[in-house]
């Protein structure tokens, strides 16, 4: 059976729970907890040498790793990957973006204040900073069009979600970006996240 070997708290992890539930496959989930040091054990090295979530262990036992591989494997002919060549780059830039431009940011400030304690003081400026800008990026963006690419939802929009729709328990205040507020909720209509 596919197994998913990841965090319920890390939106990586989410993204890939999500798809594979609106596509409606039979999974088993291991709520592998990062912080408890069980990815770096021997056993889970073996699996991904790099010691992250998510990992998915196809059914042939494979090993899988990286949250937006993994969506791009399991979104293959699906209709969250575009047919057309172009919106299928500019899907995948989105999904680079998105690790390179927003997760390190978005994410690490939310982990910093929601999960690890700090104070807003103790967070360095250059990280809201960016993370601002990487929602300034995506309002514009949204202010164009109700998804990211295209006219209907694709694994872009899915992978950006999952730490935006989060965003305010790292003190990021989304009123100022009515058009991402607006395509949160398509988003987890589309994909079915409650």
């Amino acid at each position: 059976m596919l197994t998913v070997y990841g965090d319920i708290r890390s939106g990586n992890c989410l993204k890939v729970k999500w798809l594979l539930d609106r596509l409606n496959r039979d999974y088993r989930w291991i709520e592998t907890d990062v912080m408890s040091g069980v990815t770096r054990s021997p056993e889970f090295l073996a699996l991904n040498p790099a010691g992250q979530t998510p990992t998915a262990v196809l059914e042939d036992g494979r090993p899988l790793a990286q949250s937006n591989a993994i969506l791009l494997y399991f979104g293959e002919g699906t209709p969250f990957i575009p047919s057309d060549r172009y919106d299928r780059a500019r899907m995948m830039e989105w999904l680079f973006w998105e690790q390179y431009s927003h997760e390190p940011y978005i994410a690490v400030v939310r982990f910093q204040r929601a999960m690890a304690g700090k104070r807003a003081d103790e967070i360095e400026p250059r990280l809201v900073e960016r993370g601002h800008a990487a929602l300034a990026r995506m309002e514009a963006a949204l202010a164009q069009g109700d998804w990211l690419v295209g006219d209907g939802p694709t694994l872009a929009d899915l992978a950006l979600v999952a730490y935006t729709r989060v965003a305010p328990e790292g003190d990021f205040d989304l009123a100022a970006y009515p058009s991402v507020v607006a395509w949160i909720g398509r988003v987890e209509d589309a994909f079915g996240i409650r």
